[in-house]
């Protein structure tokens, strides 16, 4: 098993950064790589959609409103991983009001690829997502 984590500090309160990136379906809102987002399941299960039109469907496993942070699964999705787990984590910045850490770390079982190119796969697409974060909130 692979994993990788990146973090970026993003120029909004903690609070005000978990009310946009909270929302299990709220992709869409700061993540341009995914521009569609359906709730199924009861908001249990989001169905994602990519630019190219691939589909990426996965499952909330823990969520903590009070703590700010939640995990899901990958059901399915284009990426040669299997058993992918991730954690989407705000942190409050002791004596900073107005900004935020925000962290994004997964786990999975390379398919197909080796653990360097699965965790390189996974840590641009965090760097990424939170760098379009960080636009979003500047």
């Amino acid at each position: 098993m692979a994993s990788t984590s990146v973090s970026r500090t993003v120029p909004a309160s903690p609070q005000q950064v978990w009310d946009l990136i909270g929302g299990f379906a709220s992709l869409p809102d700061w993540l341009p790589y995914i521009p569609e987002s359906t709730a199924l399941d009861g908001g249990r299960t989001r169905r994602l959609t990519n630019p190219e039109g691939e589909t990426i469907v996965e499952r909330l496993v823990a969520f903590s409103d009070a703590e700010r942070h939640y995990s899901y699964a990958i059901l399915e999705a284009p990426f040669p991983v299997t058993g992918y787990l991730s954690t989407l984590r705000v942190h409050a910045i002791p004596g900073q009001e107005n900004a935020a850490e925000v962290q994004w770390s997964g786990s999975f079982t390379p398919d197909g690829v080796t653990d360097e190119q699965a965790v390189d796969l996974f840590a641009g697409i965090y760097r990424d997502g939170l760098d379009a974060l960080h636009k979003t909130l500047a």
